[in-house]
């Protein structure tokens, strides 16, 4: 089941008195349960490609469709909405809110949106995903009390606290040691595989890259492969799309 799909995207923005093409033309499909790294260098255009799946930058012409929702001509509102029901965010600075505890903040997505079930119920959600990062005995810290590994692991529970469809995480190892990295990396594949939740990742990071399970590598603004482990390659590179004469973009 294809949970996002880019068909022919393009984003440029206007720097001075010429034009930018971050984005030049990218198609590419998700499956849900994916956990899939898009990697490239800086200025590759992986971050952008990640800002529009997040609905938090909109492509200048071109489709971005999440979960069957094609978001171009969305209201505000909606993009809201979609957001807050279909989408988590992990941040590479965390993004915790460092008067709340750690408890507090993993609940805060919650107080933005209409109430899901019972308090009870809510509650126990958020005492299981504190469990499952191991924060449990930290519950009532707040973000200063915390090593990065330990604020990274708040900000993936407070990702999943609204039961997303799917989680962005940009660069979620770049402030992390080697080993706190790996551990990190190990979590997100065991939600993964239990809650199948589909991880989107943008990095560097050859860590990530290797225990992805789908690889699209951007450089450029441009697709050069995208590579589904354990299958053939599902597309080719730029140059031998243009060699089977099937265009230069991807």
């Amino acid at each position: 089941m294809v949970i996002v799909e880019l068909s022919d995207v393009r984003k440029v923005y206007p720097l001075g008195k010429v034009e930018v093409e971050a984005v030049k033309g990218v198609s590419f499909a998700i499956e849900k349960g994916d956990f899939i790294s898009i990697a490239g260098p800086s200025g590759s255009g992986k971050t952008t490609i990640l800002n529009m799946i997040g609905c938090v930058d909109r492509p200048t012409s071109g489709i971005v469709t999440i979960a069957g929702t094609p978001t171009k001509d969305l209201k505000d509102k909606d993009l809201t909405t979609l957001r807050h029901d279909t989408l988590g965010f992990i941040f590479q600075t965390f993004n915790l809110v460092p008067v709340l505890n750690v408890r507090e903040n993993v609940e805060f997505p919650l107080l933005l949106g209409k109430e899901r079930g019972s308090k009870k119920e809510r509650e126990e959600w958020i005492d299981y995903l504190i469990e499952e990062v191991g924060l449990t005995q930290w519950a009532k810290h707040r973000p200063n009390e915390l090593s990065g590994g330990q604020r990274q692991r708040v900000a993936i529970a407070r990702a999943l606290v609204g039961k997303p469809q799917i989680v962005l995480a940009d660069e979620p190892t770049a402030n992390l040691d080697s080993k706190t990295g790996e551990q990190i990396l190990e979590l997100m594949k065991k939600i993964n595989r239990e809650m199948e939740t589909t991880f989107i990742f943008s990095t560097h990071d050859a860590r990530i890259v290797n225990i992805a399970d789908h690889v699209i590598r951007l450089q450029d603004g441009l697709v050069v492969e995208n590579v589904r482990k354990g299958e053939d390659a599902i597309a080719a590179t730029a140059a031998e799309a243009a060699e089977a004469g099937q265009g230069g973009r991807s």
